[in-house]
């Protein structure tokens, strides 16, 4: 579904991020992304819909080189759902028109149609009854759950999170990752950055380590865990786990 070939990124002040990424991602897998803060993490996954744009290298998604500057990478966005590490809400809409707003606007549904949809899936995140709340008066929990829906909303092939947890107090992270799980689960293609090795063990198809600007090593999280092959994978996890 993704293939990235040979990506780099440079920012001002000679400083580069990812220095040759190459990956393939297959259709349903879920690959979570770890490493020390600085290692490159976030600006990879932020490469995948252009948010960042690589100094070099190409990225293709579903058979599309979205690196070429003739592709509509806003057509392109629609099929990939992306959660910020701080929710990114429109705090002056309510929940219902912050879900609504993309498939309306872009005319991917009628309002009833988006609507119905929208209650649907705040049924399936517990969060039916915000629908006409305003995004100030959520928990932090409650916000980033909000912002999965959001994403949903659009119907994506691919959902990206960078670091969905990390801006959260502790006892909401729980409810946050249940309902990654549960998308998981439901055989949707996650690219996820995060701190949370438990999550990386437990839902990750395959697990990344970045470090300086390109990918470390990889594995299945069983071996990835057990038996990190790599010095510089191993004095990590001794820190981490």
């Amino acid at each position: 579904m993704i293939i990235v070939k040979d990506l780099h990124k440079e920012f001002e002040g000679n400083n580069h991020v990812l220095r040759g990424v190459n990956y393939h991602i297959q259709p349903g897998e879920k690959i979570v992304v770890v490493g020390p803060s600085g290692s490159g993490k976030s600006t990879f996954l932020r490469c995948l819909n252009l948010l960042e744009r690589p100094t070099s290298g190409e990225i293709w998604f579903d058979g599309q080189k979205i690196t070429d500057y003739k592709t509509d990478i806003n057509k392109v966005r629609q099929h990939m759902g992306m959660v910020f590490q701080h929710f990114n809400l429109f705090n002056n809409l309510t929940i219902m028109d912050n879900i609504t707003l993309a498939p309306i606007k872009l005319k991917l549904m009628s309002e009833e149609e988006a609507r119905e949809n929208a209650l649907k899936l705040l049924n399936r995140v517990n969060l039916a009854e915000k629908a006409d709340a305003y995004p100030g008066s959520l928990s932090g929990g409650q916000k980033q759950r909000i912002a999965i829906v959001r994403s949903l909303a659009m119907n994506p092939k691919v959902m990206l999170f960078d670091e969905p947890t990390s801006a959260l107090d502790p006892e909401m992270v729980g409810e946050v990752l249940e309902v990654m799980k549960e998308l998981a689960d439901s055989g949707m293609t996650m690219v996820v950055v995060t701190h949370e090795m438990g999550f990386a063990r437990e839902v990750g198809t395959k697990v990344l380590f970045m470090d300086g600007g390109i990918i470390v090593e990889e594995n299945t999280p069983k071996e990835f865990f057990a038996n990190p092959r790599s010095a510089r994978l191993q004095e990590f996890l001794s820190k981490v786990l």
